[in-house]
């Protein structure tokens, strides 16, 4: 997995690359980024299938804060970002968050 930052020099905004490999996912399932930025909404930021096979999306982050996230695939496998900058427990307390900080 991989996310990467670009911070624009005209506003206070990150431009936020994340990317799942196809290796992480089985039988060809949307994948969808969920976090607080879009308020949870699983159907809110499908990731688009690149012809390496890998998922990708770019969100606007607004600078100066950490947002906490999860990868959704299909209907019901979450998991995590191993390359996020860190983890946070969920007030659930049966999984963690991962974290990108801008």
């Amino acid at each position: 997995m991989a996310i990467s930052k670009k911070y624009l020099k005209t506003k206070p905004v990150c431009k936020v690359r994340f990317e799942v490999p196809k290796s992480q996912i089985e039988n060809g399932e949307t994948i969808y980024l969920v976090g607080d930025f879009n308020d949870w909404d699983i159907g809110s930021t499908p990731m688009k299938k690149l012809k390496s096979g890998n998922y990708t999306v770019t969100v606007d982050l607004e600078t100066g804060r950490n947002y906490e996230f999860r990868y959704l695939a299909g209907e019901s496998i979450w998991f995590n970002d191993s390359s996020a900058d860190g983890v946070e427990d969920t007030p659930y307390g049966d999984a963690q968050n991962s974290i990108i900080s801008v």
